[in-house]
């Protein structure tokens, strides 16, 4: 194991995070991938990214995951392999790759993950899975073998994964088809249909970040580029603060039903619990001003964000891998315990 690199992997829609046990570093890239003429890989990661929404007709950019899960292991792999040559490090002759993976998988996409992971300087590799929701749960801090019900609700790219946990497991999970995507073209849909021209999706997502306001105290807009939906021209226009907030509200009050909903289906106990320690929130989404709040006055309970945002998966299998005491939430297949 000295001379053994170990590699903590968080397979992200929308990024990949990889951490470095040897140079205790995060890395993280766009997980995207520009393929040209159907069958050339010709870019991947940021470099991909920058091509998005600027690329010629015969180059395809994507992202290789679909829900939070792998969606062409071809492609992931290239990703994974790409990177962690471009990181430079001693793998080692066996090193070790811990993934975050979704819940209650299907064999087939538990193989996946061995799939891409197995090739070249990774053929002698050893491959744990460490389930999101307990990820999660480590870098927020929670005591998992403590813990009598403890929620989770990562906001993804794609997906929202709402995950219960009560001594060192999660008993109850579900994955809502609502995430970060899902506001950016909110926010480009009220856009095109108010103020009559259309931004990317990328100049969406910043508008997100800037001038969404949950609290309502702010009071501001932006000026943006964006196409006439009339003549078909460039043109600049004015943005609101309301505009975005009200078409990101829209997306948030789905998830807050489907909290509700989730919560309904928990134990009483475990319940209870949670009511009493509130609800943990992580995922890039996090971010958005006045979150907590608005996520509180609907679900009436407690809530705490994650300062780490969309990194936290990530830092939560940094813990695992720091710590030998919490190897055992890691499994492979072969080993696992169905206890759900």
């Amino acid at each position: 194991m000295f001379f053994d690199n170990v590699y903590g992997v968080d397979l992200g829609t929308s990024s990949i995070k990889i951490y470095d046990s040897r140079k205790d570093t995060i890395i993280k890239e766009k997980n995207m991938v520009a393929v040209r003429n159907q069958d050339t890989l010709f870019a991947v990661g940021n470099e991909a990214y920058e091509m998005f929404e600027k690329n010629p007709s015969n180059i395809q950019v994507t992202t290789p995951m679909s829900n939070g899960r792998i969606g062409d292991v071809m492609l992931v792999e290239a990703v994974l392999h790409t990177l962690l040559k471009q990181s430079n490090t001693v793998m080692g002759h066996r090193p070790v790759l811990y993934f975050s993976v979704p819940v209650d998988m299907t064999e087939l996409e538990k193989r996946a993950y061995y799939s891409i992971a197995h090739r070249g300087r990774l053929r002698k590799c050893r491959v744990f899975l460490v389930e999101k929701p307990i990820a999660d749960a480590l870098a927020l801090g929670i005591p998992l073998t403590k813990t009598k019900g403890s929620l989770v609700v990562n906001i993804g790219a794609q997906s929202t994964e709402i995950s219960a946990l009560a001594e060192g497991r999660v008993i109850i999970s579900k994955t809502v088809p609502v995430g970060g995507k899902h506001f950016n073209a909110a926010i480009e849909a009220a856009i095109r249909r108010k103020n009559n021209f259309r931004i990317s999706l990328k100049t969406a997502k910043r508008l997100k970040l800037s001038l969404t306001d949950l609290t309502g105290d702010k009071l501001e807009g932006r000026r943006v580029m964006g196409v006439d939906t009339v003549t078909g021209l460039p043109r600049d226009g004015n943005v609101s603060c309301y505009t975005v907030t009200e078409a990101v509200t829209e997306q948030l009050n789905r998830i807050a039903l489907e909290i509700r909903k989730f919560l309904e289906r928990t134990p009483p106990q475990v319940q209870e619990k949670i009511r009493q320690e509130g609800i943990y929130f992580t995922g890039g989404s996090t971010q958005l001003s006045g979150l907590d709040r608005f996520f509180s006055d609907r679900l009436g309970c407690p809530v705490q964000l994650s300062q780490h945002y969309d990194l936290c998966t990530i830092c939560g299998l940094r813990e695992l891998i720091l710590h030998p005491v919490l190897q055992h939430f890691a499994f492979t297949p072969k080993n696992r315990r169905e206890t759900r």
